[in-house]
Formats: structure tokens, C-alpha cells, sequence
């Protein structure tokens, strides 16, 4: 899943929420100087991961996607599911998503010592064209889209993605809607086993 699944999934705890988010920007084991709930955020970061890759229904997104993606179909899938969860918000959670995205940027500023160099990096586009908030917009899944591209210099063509989300909309809205519910009850349980150990 994509950031703001992973946010919302960390059940409003800080350290866990900070651990989510830099996961992607951790390799290996060199996390353990991290505070230990930071350290529960990246492990379960990764497990969600494995799950989301694992399950049938993200497959089956992944093959609605034209050919053209080869293995950024993933990456794709995990933004589509985002505008998915941001634009059905209210059906998940009490609190606003504008003031959902606002908290957890003012969390990373306070923390903004301890984040990853590229952490560090992504987080002023990230606040400047507010991404968790503007994912519930085709436009705001467009400028993601256009900005992974130009990342792999133009070879993903993940900008053409946009096309795929509104000719089959509905069909990956169904496919994320199953999915979550499962992903939801995975995290849940998951959350739980990390906060025994």
C-alpha cells in the first residue's frame, strides 16, 4: 500500500505512524537505534507490504492494468488504492482527512531530527502539495503519477496510468473495498502481536 494506507492502518500511534512512513527509506536492519515502537512501525510497514503483494485482489488489479507498466503495476495499485481510501475517508475514520494529513505532517517536522535523509527530502513536496489530502482527486493522482515517472526518467510511463484509473474506476474502487476490509483485519491482529513482543 501506498502512504496513506499505511498512516491510517497505524491506529493513531505516533511511533508506529513514523516507523510506517520510512520503512520504504530503511534497508535492511539498520533501524535498531530507533526508539522500539518506531522499530514495530517499520517491521509492520513490511508486513503489510508482503500481505498487500500476496493477496488475490490486488493481483487481480494488477492484471486490469495495461501491459505497458511491467513491474510498476505495484506501485500503480498501491496509489489507486489511496485515492480509493482518501476518497471514501469519512466511511473509515471520525476524523477529517485535512486534519488527518495536517496532524501527521506536523508530527514529521517534530520529529524531523531522527527521519531519514530522504524522508527528509520528500517531506516538503509532501506537505507543500499535500498529497495524503489531495489523493482523494484524479488530479492530485495525476501529479503523483506525472512525478513517478519523471523519477525513472520517463521509463515506468506511469504518467499514461490516470487513463487506466478513470476508464475502469469503478472496478478498482470494487477491488480496493474487498481488499481493505481484509487488509484492515490483518493489520488489526498484526498490530496486536507487535505490541506483545
Amino acid at each position: 500500500m501506498n502512504f496513506l494506507a499505511h498512516l491510517y492502518l497505524s491506529n493513531n500511534n505516533s511511533n508506529i505512524l513514523i516507523g510506517n512512513f520510512i520503512a520504504d527509506h530503511i534497508h535492511g536492519n539498520h533501524f535498531t537505534h530507533f526508539h522500539p515502537e518506531i522499530q514495530k512501525g517499520i517491521l509492520f510497514h513490511r508486513e503489510i507490504d508482503t500481505f498487500t503483494d500476496a493477496h488475490e485482489i490486488v493481483r487481480k488489479s494488477k492484471r486490469r492494468l495495461h501491459s505497458r507498466y511491467r513491474h510498476y503495476k505495484g506501485v500503480i495499485i498501491d496509489i489507486f488504492y489511496d485515492h480509493y481510501l482518501a476518497k471514501n475517508w469519512a466511511k473509515y475514520s471520525d476524523v477529517p482527512l485535512a486534519d488527518f494529513a495536517q496532524s501527521f505532517y506536523n508530527l514529521l517536522q517534530e520529529n524531523f531530527e531522527i527521519l531519514p535523509k530522504k524522508t527528509q527530502q520528500l517531506l516538503p513536496y509532501l506537505i507543500e502539495y499535500n498529497w495524503l489530502y489531495n489523493y482523494q482527486y484524479i488530479k492530485g493522482i495525476e501529479k503523483v503519477l506525472n512525478g513517478m515517472n519523471n523519477r525513472t526518467k520517463q521509463k515506468s510511463k506511469m504518467n499514461l496510468a490516470v487513463e487506466d484509473l478513470q476508464n475502469l474506476h469503478s472496478e478498482f474502487e470494487e477491488d480496493f473495498t474487498v481488499f481493505f476490509e481484509d487488509l484492515r483485519n490483518f493489520s488489526n491482529l498484526k498490530l496486536l502481536e507487535l505490541n506483545q513482543t
